[in-house]
């Protein structure tokens, strides 16, 4: 197994629709959907959906924690529970069908515990050594340290592992100041690297140039939504723009994007191959509906066209 990803705070995504939102009233909703959610968790799914495999080691507790294994075993994604003893929280979207507005209410993730906590942290010590991959993803649960992922990372880099961070906030800070290998922040959070409020374009160059000089990363990939990417190593910048798509839906794409681009990585690919696997995956997740991820024909679709039009432009 080459790939492992690691999902602290993971959720159960239930999914729903009505025709209008209205207060104070009895609403009756469709049959809902429910799906395995989290980072590392979507990021497995998607690896899975693109004909890859993974480990995916998740904290999860009571029947929620019960539920996501079910599920995660129906789609078979290979699973490490590290049970805990609160119960797993659900999160809730619900799409009004009569102007398309997606509703989504996050619920208060569980305290995973010190035991918890250290199981994680055992399980990614315990990692065997064909492992070259680890994704740590998601935002972490309200007991968890700030540099809680800055510690992952560093156990993998003592295991010579590439380790992926894909997250937000303080957590985000402490993972870059201790170092990763590659960090996927949005340009939201390229601001909070930088401590800014927000930042321009024009900038964004620079900021994540200084990033890298600075050893808080070896590579940088900034999502740029339907722009698709920056990708910012020591001496190389490139963009990686897909085509314009209809969006359904972008929930999911950050983690359909870093399953395509780790996929790619896991099986040799160039680093600009893999990216744009990822924003294949993270652009064909956004024209699927509701917290459904990317499908495997759009995502090679889509990654015909980047290659073909990179072609293209060498020959001009």
């Amino acid at each position: 197994m080459k790939i492992v990803t690691l999902t602290l705070n993971p959720a159960l995504d239930k999914s729903t629709s009505i025709d209008k939102l209205q207060p104070e009233k009895k609403l009756r909703c469709e049959e809902p959907n429910y799906e395995p959610g989290g980072g590392g968790i979507n990021v497995s799914r998607a690896i899975n959906i693109l004909g890859g495999s993974s480990l995916a080691i998740y904290a999860g507790g009571g029947p929620v924690g019960d539920k996501i294994e079910e599920l995660l075993k129906k789609e078979g994604v290979n699973q490490q529970r590290v049970n805990i003893k609160k119960n797993t929280r659900e999160n809730l979207m619900v799409v009004e069908s009569s102007t398309g507005n997606q509703y989504r209410f996050g619920m208060p993730g569980a305290e995973v515990g010190q035991e918890g906590m250290q199981k994680c942290l055992d399980a990614i010590k315990n990692l065997p050594d064909d492992v070259k991959y680890l994704v740590a993803s998601g935002s972490l649960p309200p007991d968890a340290p700030d540099d809680f992922y800055g510690t992952i990372a560093k156990i993998a880099k003592r295991k010579n592992i590439k380790c992926l961070v894909d997250t937000s906030g303080r957590a985000l800070l402490k993972a870059a100041e201790m170092g990763v290998c590659i960090l996927k922040p949005n340009l939201g959070e390229l601001s909070t690297l930088a401590g800014k409020e927000e930042i321009s374009g024009l900038q964004q160059e620079e900021i994540a140039k200084k990033i890298i000089n600075e050893g808080k990363a070896d590579i940088l990939i900034v999502s740029l939504g339907a722009r698709g990417a920056m990708v910012v190593t020591k001496d190389h910048i490139e963009y990686f723009v897909p085509p314009t798509v209809k969006q359904d839906s972008t929930v999911g794409a950050g983690d359909s994007m870093v399953g395509g681009l780790i996929l790619s990585l896991s099986r040799g690919d160039s680093l600009r191959d893999a990216v744009k696997w990822g924003v294949a995956a993270g652009t064909a997740a956004t024209i699927t509906p509701g917290t459904e991820l990317c499908r495997k024909k759009d995502v090679e679709k889509i990654f015909d066209w980047l290659s073909e039009k990179e072609r293209t432009s060498m020959r001009k």
